[in-house]
C-alpha cells in the first residue's frame, strides 16, 4: 500500500486528507494521482467504492488557481446523488485551498443554480442534461476549463447520455486534461477515449473476490462521540486475550491508546511515525502477553505476523473493502475462530453494505453494550477464574481461614467481597477522541428511469408548466405556476 505522503501532494490537501482520516491511498488513487499531477489523460477502470473521487479530485484541485473565480475543473456524473456526493468530497479535499466545488443537476430551480454559479465556484460537478442547458444559456462558461472528468461513463451510456457527453467534450478547449472512469469499457466509451482524449494512460483496478472464513463479523451502528465508551464496554465484556483496534489516523491511534491506558487497559499503539525500535518493542510486548490491546493504523499493521488475536475492532471503518479484509484477517488464523466488530456511524451504512457485497459475507448487527453490561462482563471473568481455581487447585491450605471468615460474615458477603477484590474496575477518566469525517458512498440502488427524468431536459415539461410530480416533490410545488422557469 502507498501512503498519500509518498504521492507529492501539497500541504493544504494533505491537511484535508488528515482531517478526513485518510493516510493510505487505495490502488486506484496511488496509480491515478501521479499521472494526473503530471498532466496525463487517464482512463481508469474501477468499481464504486475504490476511492475514485480522491483519485481525480486531488490532481484537479492541485491544478486550479484559487484566485481565479472561474470554472477551471468540470466533473460530469450520471445522477444527482453522485453529483452531490462528489461535490461534497471535493469540498472536503479543498477545505484549506480556497477552492470550491458546486453540484448542478436537474430537479433544482434554475434561478437558484444561476445565483450559485455567479458566486464563482472553480469546480462544477454536473449531470449531462442540466450542464448542457446551462452551457446553451451561457450561465456556465467552460472556456477556462483545464481538467475534465467523466465519472461512471458506462452508467451515462446506459442512461442515454452518450451524445450529450460528446457535445460537452467538443465544447471544452482541446488542450484540456481528461480523466475518464468507468467500471466497464463498452465500445462507445472506448471510442470517446480514442477520439477525444490525448494518449491516455490506462489503469485497471479489478475488484478482487474476497472471502473471509472462521471469522464472526459484527457491526454496531453508533454515533462518532460514543465509539470510545462502546469500545471500553466491549473490551470489558469480551476480555480478549489479544485484540487489535484499527483507526484511520496516527492522531487517533495516539488518542485511543492514551485513553485506554488512562482507563486501566494494557494498551499500546503503533503507526508510521514510530521508530523501528519502538515498533518492534510494542509488537514484542503484544506477542508476549504484556499488552492486551494493540491500536494501529493500516500502514503500521501491514505484514504483522501475530498469532492468537481473538478480536479485531474497526474503530474506524476503512475506505475500501480490501483493507477491511486485510484487517479482520489478523484474527481467525490457524483454524481458530475470531471476532471482528466494526463501529459504523449512521452515515456509513451504505459503505458497510458495499463491504458486505464485496466480501460476500453478512455482518450481524449488535446492540451497543451499556456500562451495566460491561460490569457484568468483568464480574463474569472473575467468576470464571474462581470456578477454574475450584476445579484445578488444591484449596485445603485456605479452608480454615475460609471457615473463620464464615463464622463472622454470611457467605454472600464473603463471596461478594472476593468478587470486588478480583474484578477489574474501570476508571472513569474523561477521554476525548478527535473526530474524522464519515466515509460514504452513493446509494447502491437507484431508479434508472427517475434519474433519466431528473437529468434530461424533458424534466421541465412544457414551458411555464413544469413537471408537477417532480416539482412538487423537490421544490415544494413551487413550479405549479411556472415560477420554476423564470429567467
Amino acid at each position: 500500500m502507498t501512503t498519500f505522503n509518498e504521492l507529492n501532494i501539497s500541504n493544504p490537501i494533505m491537511k484535508a486528507l488528515e482531517n478526513m482520516g485518510f493516510e493510505e491511498a487505495t490502488p486506484i488513487q496511488s496509480e491515478t494521482i501521479p499521472y494526473g499531477l503530471e498532466g496525463h489523460d487517464v482512463i481508469g477502470q474501477a468499481q464504486t467504492g475504490t476511492g475514485k473521487t480522491a483519485a481525480f479530485g486531488i490532481p484537479m484541485i492541485e491544478k486550479i488557481d484559487a484566485k481565479q473565480r472561474k470554472i477551471q475543473g468540470l466533473v460530469v456524473a450520471p445522477t444527482r446523488e453522485l453529483a452531490i456526493q462528489v461535490a461534497e468530497e471535493l469540498n472536503r479535499l479543498s477545505k484549506f485551498t480556497g477552492i470550491r466545488a458546486l453540484a448542478i443537476f436537474g430537479g433544482q430551480q434554475m434561478d437558484r443554480q444561476i445565483r450559485a454559479l455567479k458566486e464563482g465556484p472553480q469546480i462544477v460537478v454536473a449531470t449531462p442534461g442540466r450542464l448542457l442547458d446551462h452551457m446553451r444559456r451561457r450561465t456556465i462558461r467552460i472556456d477556462m476549463v483545464g481538467i475534465t472528468v467523466l465519472d461512471e461513463a458506462d452508467e451515462m451510456l446506459n442512461m442515454g447520455f452518450i451524445d450529450d457527453i460528446r457535445e460537452i467534450l467538443k465544447a471544452i478547449p482541446e488542450e484540456r486534461q481528461t480523466l475518464l472512469f468507468s467500471a466497464t469499457m463498452p465500445k462507445e466509451i472506448r471510442d470517446i477515449a480514442t477520439n477525444m482524449m490525448n494518449n491516455p494512460k490506462e489503469i485497471k483496478v479489478k475488484a478482487k473476490e474476497m472471502t473471509v472464513e472462521n471469522i464472526d463479523q459484527f457491526f454496531i451502528e453508533i454515533p462518532e462521540k460514543f465509539k470510545f465508551d462502546t469500545l471500553n464496554n466491549h473490551l470489558d465484556i469480551n476480555s480478549p486475550e489479544l485484540a487489535i483496534v484499527f483507526s484511520r489516523t496516527k492522531k487517533r491511534v495516539d488518542e485511543i491508546t492514551e485513553g485506554l491506558q488512562a482507563r486501566g487497559y494494557r494498551a499500546e499503539g503503533i503507526h508510521g511515525d514510530l521508530t523501528q525500535g519502538k515498533r518492534m518493542s510494542v509488537l514484542n510486548k503484544f506477542k508476549n502477553g504484556r499488552v492486551d490491546v494493540l491500536v494501529a493504523t493500516d500502514v503500521a499493521a501491514r505484514g504483522l505476523d501475530i498469532s492468537g488475536v481473538t478480536h479485531v475492532y474497526n474503530f474506524d471503518i476503512p475506505q475500501d473493502p480490501e483493507s477491511y479484509v486485510h484487517r479482520i484477517g489478523r484474527t481467525g488464523r490457524a483454524g481458530r475462530t475470531g471476532e471482528a466488530i466494526s463501529f459504523i456511524t449512521p452515515r456509513e451504512m451504505a459503505h458497510l453494505q458495499l463491504i458486505e457485497k464485496t466480501t460476500k459475507s453478512k455482518m450481524k448487527r449488535l446492540v451497543p453494550p451499556t456500562i451495566h453490561d460491561a460490569r457484568k462482563g468483568q464480574q463474569q471473568v472473575t467468576v470464571d477464574k474462581i470456578m477454574k481455581t475450584i476445579e484445578e487447585s488444591d484449596l485445603k491450605p485456605y479452608k480454615q481461614t475460609a471457615n473463620e471468615l464464615l463464622e463472622d460474615h454470611d457467605s454472600i458477603s464473603v463471596i461478594a467481597a472476593a468478587l470486588k477484590l478480583m474484578t477489574k474496575e474501570r476508571r472513569d477518566t474523561p477521554v476525548r477522541i478527535s473526530s474524522v469525517a464519515p466515509i460514504s458512498v452513493k446509494k447502491a440502488q437507484r431508479s434508472k428511469d427517475n434519474n433519466r427524468r431528473s437529468n434530461k431536459k424533458r424534466f421541465y415539461g412544457k414551458r411555464g408548466q413544469g413537471n408537477r410530480g417532480q416539482g412538487g416533490r423537490n421544490q415544494g410545488g413551487r413550479n405549479r405556476k411556472g415560477n420554476y422557469h423564470k429567467r
